[in-house]
């Protein structure tokens, strides 16, 4: 095992306090993993229910549910992994729990757009859950921690993708919105008991440590503003510069401020660490392009041709409900990509289980940007896809967690869930673009649709995606060993 595993077995508190049982704590970390992309998942195949129910004029109105749990994500990935490292683990995972049932609840009680904006809000913060296990079951497991915490993110985000899918399709089907979300709140006051009850409520990892207020407002404000310009730039064309430049701006001033603050929100020092900002950037290469396959797949897949004029016409015409189960695959290979990387990222081969995540992902795209006219396509595309995309969660959340001590596991886990966020806006924000720039007019009715043309365009942009983490790797390491070779010197 490698040195910082050691030296994080060796730091941790509280050698009187009894062993708590693994298989409980997986159990607790998955539940938390799948509710919260479960949650995050089941909107797609809900929204044209949403918009029908509360009388939405606009598409536009619906991308906001989107806007709203993307920004409340965003604060809760700078926020909760490190408020676990400093106040404690259960502490931290009640709260996420608590939020996802208050949020789920708000719009129960309203039933209507308005509290349904704000519960997204409220949810997304809680959905940044799913990174907490990686702080609780590293520092709880010992050695193994950092292994089995990574593979029950990987292997559950995957699970909780389908079953958000499918979940949101059978809604569609057989529930009403409010019962769903009557539902959703007791499974969120359950996870939140399961929470008390089983993560040991052990002193804080960083006892001296506290959260600078004025820092994680100021970095909250400016991921916001970059996650807004992404998920609403198209709506509001040039003017979506103006968060960009702010947020940007405010992005490099606040690093600059961090690197000299006592309280700093995340250790800065941390990024210079071999491989771990080149990490975080193919995290958000690979988010993005796990977003926009989901985007392409249940967009096509939904169409149906027939009320299309026939020179127009595509798609699999499916129901929600089906559409989600064409991403089975995508699940059952997910388990597969991340049981198998372990070894080679801690025997120091992280660059080429990147470039393999890469090219595999890079593959399943050209297999759909050539064949997507029919479901069996889409179920090889999703196998491929699967396998792909937790290969590179995988070695990148690995990778990151192995740069700092056991009393730093959430401060790295948020980093990591930061740039996940900002790349699964960017990968909708480019295939929502590539979809709007060419509309065909289905017969009888003022809606439009993509040109059959631009799914094709959007599998090849994501392989451009996908092949940015090979080249972003591949530079890395050169400035590493130019580095290294001017310190030999």
């Amino acid at each position: 095992m490698t040195e910082i595993h050691q030296r994080a077995a060796h730091a941790r508190p509280g050698n009187a306090r009894p062993a708590p049982d693994k298989g409980t704590l997986i159990g607790v970390g998955a539940l938390l993993v799948t509710l919260t992309n479960a949650v995050i998942f089941v909107l797609p195949p809900l929204l044209p229910v949403i918009q029908a129910q509360y009388g939405l004029a606009t598409v536009a109105q619906t991308t906001w549910l989107y806007t709203a749990l993307t920004l409340g994500g965003g604060a809760g990935f700078i926020l909760l992994p490190r408020l676990a490292d400093l106040y404690g683990d259960r502490n931290a995972s009640v709260a996420a729990s608590a939020f996802l049932a208050v949020g789920a609840l708000i719009p129960a009680i309203g039933d209507s757009y308005a509290t349904l904006l704000i519960g997204c809000i409220v949810m997304g913060f809680g959905c940044a859950a799913q990174l907490l296990p990686l702080g609780f079951l590293r520092r709880n497991l010992g050695e193994s921690g950092i292994t089995v915490g990574v593979a029950v993110l990987v292997i559950a985000t995957g699970i909780g993708i389908v079953a958000g899918m499918i979940g949101g399709g059978f809604i569609v089907e057989h529930l009403s919105l409010r019962s769903f979300f009557i539902i959703l709140t007791a499974v969120g006051v359950i996870t939140t008991v399961a929470s008390y009850l089983t993560i040991p409520h052990a002193p804080p990892a960083e006892r001296a440590g506290r959260v600078g207020a004025v820092g994680t407002v100021w970095m909250i404000a400016w991921v916001a503003a970059i996650l807004l310009t992404l998920t609403q730039g198209l709506v509001w064309g040039t003017a979506a510069l103006i968060p960009l430049v702010l947020g940007i701006v405010g992005g490099i001033a606040w690093v600059r401020v961090e690197r000299k603050s006592a309280s700093a929100v995340f250790d800065v020092a941390m990024m210079k660490a071999p491989l771990v900002t080149a990490s975080c950037l193919c995290i958000a290469l690979f988010a993005a392009v796990n977003a926009a396959f989901l985007l392409l797949l249940s967009t096509y897949a939904q169409i149906i041709p027939a009320e299309l004029r026939p020179v127009d016409a595509y798609g699999l015409g499916l129901s929600a409900l089906k559409t989600g189960w064409l991403m089975v695959p995508f699940a059952v290979t997910f388990v597969i990509g991340g049981a198998i990387v372990d070894r080679p990222v801690s025997n120091g081969r992280g660059v080429p289980v990147f470039i393999a995540g890469a090219l595999i992902s890079a593959a399943g795209l050209a297999w759909l940007a050539a064949a997507h006219d029919q479901a069996w396509q889409y179920l090889v595309g999703a196998a491929v896809m699967g396998l792909g995309c937790s290969i590179g969660y995988a070695a990148g959340f690995t990778m990151v967690q192995m740069a700092v001590p056991e009393g730093k596991a959430g401060m790295a886990a948020g980093v990591a869930g930061t740039f996940m966020a900002v790349g699964f806006a960017l990968g909708t924000a480019v295939i929502s673009g590539d979809l709007s720039a060419s509309l065909v007019t289905v017969p009888g009715s003022s809606l439009q649709v993509a040109a059959k043309s631009l799914y094709g365009v959007g599998y090849e942009l994501s392989g451009v995606l996908a092949l940015l983490v090979v080249v972003t790797v591949l530079i890395s390491r050169l400035r590493l060993r130019r580095r290294l070779g001017g310190v030999a010197s």
